[in-house]
């Protein structure tokens, strides 16, 4: 008899701890969303910053401000901001660099390149976001050819505007 009382016991408490984790998971994801710092929904002029970084040109065509150039280039083409011509007129500077990111491969770390996108405030010098994208996901045989490196490279530069583009669409429910 106590043997069936175990069994019973265990079998409770295996149908009730799955919805523990599950409960405990859901009141997190509707946890309200923490505000964006103001300046990053209500900017309307911007500054574009290059910071410059591991741009190798053994590596991708153009020269060391193509990451600058084309990230500009999308930026004005959006549309969604004014282009201003120094930090002291801009609501937010846009700074691009790239860096390198190091990440787990097997039992090694790997660096690997990545375009990073730093939203300051101009008049307090405050980091108030930070956007990455890698340039590649994982080393492949596609990096053999500089086109295809070029192309990885115009992917990145799109995905990092897409990124921001998220960031700064309205959400619904709050006021800007």
């Amino acid at each position: 008899m106590p043997r069936l009382k175990l069994a019973t016991a265990s079998l409770c408490v295996a149908f009730l701890l799955p919805p523990l984790p599950a409960l405990h998971a859901q009141a997190g994801k509707d946890a309200p969303a923490a505000p964006l710092p103001s300046q990053i929904l209500t900017a309307r002029n911007v500054f574009l910053s290059n910071a410059g970084g591991l741009l190798d040109l053994n590596t991708v065509s153009g020269d060391p401000r193509r990451d600058y150039n084309q990230f500009y280039a999308a930026v004005k083409d959006w549309g969604r901001f004014n282009l201003v011509a120094s930090p002291a007129e801009a609501d937010l500077v846009l700074q691009i660099s790239i860096t390198s990111i190091p990440r787990q491969i097997g039992g090694e770390i790997v660096p690997f390149p990545a375009f990073k996108l730093t939203l300051i405030d101009p008049k307090t010098s405050i980091v108030l976001w930070a956007l990455d994208e890698f340039l590649v996901d994982r080393p492949g045989i596609s990096l053999i050819l500089k086109k295809n490196r070029d192309k990885i490279f115009d992917t990145a530069i799109g995905k990092l505007v897409d990124d921001l583009k998220s960031l700064t669409a309205p959400s619904p429910g709050i006021a800007q």
